[in-house]
C-alpha cells in the first residue's frame, strides 16, 4: 500500500488576487515562501517520504524542493501534474471572465464535466491525466509513502476521484495553499483518510475572507 501526501502549493500573488493561474508560471510570494517551510516541517516530522513529486511550473516546485530538502530526497517533475489550462481565461480575474465569457463561467461554476475554459482543458480532462499520474507514482512505490506536490484544481480532481463522486462536487473540497490531504493507495483503489489539513499553518492564514465558491482560480 502506498501513502500518497498530496500537496497544494504556497500561496502566490495571484491567489491573492484571484486571477486564473493556470500554467502561468507564477512565483510564490514571501507567505507562501513561509508555508513552503512550515509544510516542510510538518512533513518531515509526520512522514519519511521515499519521493517527492511535483507540478513542473514554480509554485508547485519550490515548494517541492522546500519538502524534499529535510527529507534528503531528490524532486522528481512530472508534467501530468500541471495545472489545468485556462486557455483565454489566463491572468483573468473571474468577473473578467465572466464579462467575456458567460456561458462557459456558468458551466465553469457548474462543476459540469464539459467545463472548458475558451481554448483550454476540460475538468474530464484534466482529471483523467491527475489520476494516472498518481496511480504512476504509486505503482512505482508499493510501500512507500510519497508526497505529491500540485494545484487545487489538479487536487480537487483526484480527490473526487478517490472518491468516485462527479465533477458536480468541485466546489464543495477546500484547498487552501499548502494544504495536505492523505490518500492511500492499493490496486487502483483509494482510501482517503485526510483532506485540506492545515493545522501547521494557523498563524499564517489570510486575514482576508474567503471567496464564494466559483471565483478562485487553481
Amino acid at each position: 500500500m502506498t501513502t500518497v501526501v498530496l500537496v497544494r502549493h504556497g500561496q502566490t500573488a495571484w491567489n491573492v488576487n484571484e486571477r486564473f493561474r493556470g500554467q502561468a508560471d507564477v512565483p510564490l510570494d514571501e507567505v507562501g515562501a513561509r508555508q513552503a517551510e512550515r509544510t516542510a516541517e510538518r512533513i518531515a516530522r509526520q512522514w519519511a517520504p521515499a519521493a517527492v513529486y511535483c507540478s513542473p511550473l514554480s509554485r508547485a516546485r519550490v515548494t517541492a524542493e522546500e519538502i524534499a530538502a529535510p527529507c534528503a530526497v531528490a524532486v522528481q517533475v512530472d508534467r501530468m501534474l500541471s495545472d489545468i489550462d485556462y486557455g483565454s481565461w489566463q491572468g483573468l480575474t473571474p468577473e473578467e471572465a465572466r464579462r467575456r465569457y458567460p456561458r462557459q463561467m456558468r458551466r465553469w461554476q457548474s462543476g459540469s464535466r464539459w467545463a472548458r475554459p475558451p481554448g483550454g482543458e476540460s475538468l474530464r480532462a484534466v482529471q483523467r491525466r491527475c489520476l494516472e499520474a498518481v496511480l504512476h507514482i504509486a505503482s512505482r512505490h508499493p510501500e512507500d509513502v510519497v508526497v505529491a506536490v500540485a494545484h487545487t484544481v489538479v487536487n480537487r480532481l483526484v480527490l473526487l476521484g478517490a472518491l468516485a463522486v462527479g465533477l458536480r462536487h468541485f466546489w464543495h473540497i477546500g484547498q487552501d495553499p499548502c494544504a495536505l490531504n492523505v490518500i492511500e493507495i492499493e490496486k487502483r483503489s483509494f482510501t482517503l483518510h485526510s483532506v485540506n489539513d492545515t493545522c501547521h499553518l494557523t498563524d499564517l492564514t489570510s486575514p482576508r475572507p474567503e471567496v464564494l465558491p466559483g471565483e478562485r482560480g487553481s
